[in-house]
């Protein structure tokens, strides 16, 4: 297995630690890390990119502290675990506000980094979901799957229809059919993938996803119903 690290940390000898701390965690436990560097949370957050499993965090840093760099890629990145990285204690309490998982005191000893590095690994291992990467005026957005309620297609434009709200993105529906295809998403039509735990009816032909009616097409209702019903009969 392989994650993507992200260090932002303006001591150099501190981010140096945590370094050698990922170097021999990946040995000890045979699990490979991308590391990616920032000296200060501007760095991170100017054209985020939705591409971290973990960010270790400071929360001072000279332009753009902790808190509002955390803030700012949550806007992005609701599912990237963030541990802070501070001298005082106070300081972590705040961490909950932008959803971080815990916070690591300097000096940092290797027995505590290793204990949040495991948990963080479990927490990512343990996911039944997936993200998609959605391009947008704003930079490189995540999407966890589990928000998704449905995908429409239109030829190479794929519309992600959310809880909260709707994406585009190049691709289609058969690349992303087969992206899905270990979670609970299945095809009603040539131009509908639907996430079925959203799904609290069929009448008609029809689907019922939230207020919307997606057409069952007469090829693949046998197939659909059989898949909601052995998803409904794992939840009972």
């Amino acid at each position: 297995m392989k994650y993507n690290i992200a260090i932002v940390e303006d001591d150099h000898s501190c981010k140096d630690t945590i370094k050698s701390y990922l170097d021999k965690f990946s040995i000890e436990h045979h699990i490979q890390f991308t590391i990616f560097s920032y000296e200060d949370g501007d760095e991170i957050t100017s054209e985020y990119e939705a591409k971290y499993d973990i960010i270790f965090l400071d929360i001072e840093m000279k332009r753009q502290d902790g808190m509002q760099t955390a803030q700012k890629i949550r806007e992005f990145d609701k599912e990237v675990i963030i541990i802070f990285i501070t001298n005082m204690a106070q300081y972590a309490i705040s961490g909950y506000s932008v959803g971080a998982l815990s916070f690591l005191l300097k000096p940092v000893p290797y027995f505590a980094f290793s204990q949040e590095l495991s948990k963080s690994i479990d927490r990512l291992k343990n996911r039944q979901q997936k993200s998609i990467l959605i391009s947008s005026d704003k930079g490189v957005i995540k999407i966890n799957s589990a928000e998704i309620m449905f995908i429409e297609s239109f030829g190479h434009e794929l519309v992600i229809h959310t809880i909260k709200e709707t994406f585009s993105k190049r691709g289609t529906i058969k690349r992303m059919e087969e992206e899905l295809s270990d979670l609970s998403f299945y095809r009603c039509n040539n131009g509908y993938i639907v996430n079925l735990s959203y799904v609290s009816g069929v009448q008609n032909d029809e689907a019922i996803v939230g207020k919307h009616k997606l057409k069952i097409s007469r090829s693949r209702k046998k197939q659909f119903m059989e898949a909601l019903t052995q998803y409904i009969g794992g939840l009972l």
